[in-house]
């Protein structure tokens, strides 16, 4: 082992200590965790919030009494956290002593499944699900799973490991290409955000971005979006279908229930709708005949591949996705972070931050 820790033995954690609300997170003294022979010790600098640790606790996935990315459920006590950055502070036997020191961003899940197939794979295990995550001041992670940091800000490079992912891959999932018009919901949330950037930036494509409150329409517009529109508006598909002279070529979805329909009766025939969330229903009717007379190709996203999270890297790191910062909160205060997490009209994400800033 090497190590750059001075006397300290315990740290402090919010652990999840069942499904529930959020008096189910609670703030404690744990000791520091050790890392294994190809594991390093990072000092947590920044944890953003994601919707997976809200679900997580509240039971969202999965039946009965189990939730989680695996089929046994969370086992609690669990500290949440995926979106994290750090500086690695201890290393473990096989790990190399270069790497000590590295400011590094965490690759969220553990994967047997082979190179493009790692998200899909049936032991995916996710890091603030199926291991202790970034809700604390240290966590454990294989040194092989930490990347450098983006940009040279913890908060900045904090944002994108989960959400960043999922957004690249629904991008790559219904093959964006240049000119093509593209709806995106939830556009001012964590995903959406992204979503827009990538579609538009990377991508080339047209976007008109669904928000509830228009007030967000130029920030928006700077992020890529070619038209803003809301959801509130009750013309929305008549809105949609002038704003791009018919209709449009495909959509990336986070809000489920409540777009669903709309999002099918704008899409072209031959459209793809691609989705990675519900936060606005998670069960939806569906008339198959609109699906099969139109052609319409549908996708279930969530997360994506190594080589996914490598090119968004390298995406961040050329300045052609930026990050997009709602707020940030202290460690302690996590549950007040997730119940303002749930707030509709942020813009981006929200960060937990275990040393005062």
């Amino acid at each position: 082992m090497i190590s750059d820790l001075k006397g300290d033995f315990s740290m402090k954690a919010v652990q999840v200590t069942g499904y529930g609300d959020v008096d189910k997170l609670d703030l404690v003294d744990i000791p520091i965790p050790e890392p294994k022979s190809n594991e390093v010790l990072v000092k947590v600098k920044a944890c953003a919030i994601n919707n997976t640790e809200i679900w997580m606790r509240e039971g969202a996935y999965g039946t009965g009494k189990k939730s989680g990315w695996r089929p046994e459920g969370v086992q609690f006590p669990r500290t949440p956290g995926s979106d994290i950055t750090g500086q690695v502070v201890k290393v473990g036997s096989q790990v190399e002593e270069n790497t000590l020191g590295k400011d590094v961003v965490l690759f969220p899940f553990t994967s047997s499944g082979a190179a493009g197939l790692e998200h899909i794979s049936e032991d995916m295990s996710f890091i603030g699900s199926e291991y202790d995550g970034g809700y604390a001041e240290y966590v454990v992670w294989p040194a092989e799973l930490c990347y450098d940091m983006p940009l040279a800000d913890y908060i900045e490079s904090s944002v994108f490991s989960v959400s960043g992912m999922t957004a690249w891959h629904m991008v790559e999932q219904i093959q964006a290409k240049p000119g093509e018009t593209i709806m995106v919901t939830g556009a001012n949330g964590g995903v959406g955000s992204l979503n827009v950037q990538i579609a538009s930036k990377v991508f080339g494509a047209k976007v008109i971005a669904i928000v509830g409150d228009l007030a967000l329409e130029n920030k928006m517009k700077e992020l890529g979006a070619t038209h803003v529109l809301s959801y509130r508006s009750e013309n929305l598909s008549e809105e949609i279908l002038e704003a791009n002279g018919g209709p449009i070529d495909s959509v990336l979805d986070v809000v489920g229930d409540a777009l669903f329909a709309t999002s099918l009766q704008v899409l072209k025939k031959g459209g793809k709708f691609c989705t990675s969330g519900s936060a606005g229903g998670q069960k939806t009717e569906l008339d198959f005949r609109t699906m099969y007379l139109k052609h319409i190709t549908m996708y279930g996203s969530v997360l994506g591949t190594r080589a996914d999270f490598q090119k968004m890297l390298k995406a961040i790191s050329e300045e052609k996705i930026k990050p997009v910062i709602d707020c940030t909160f202290p460690l302690e205060e996590a549950r007040e972070a997730q119940t303002y997490f749930k707030n509709s009209g942020k813009l981006g994400k929200i960060v937990l931050l275990p040393e005062n800033r």
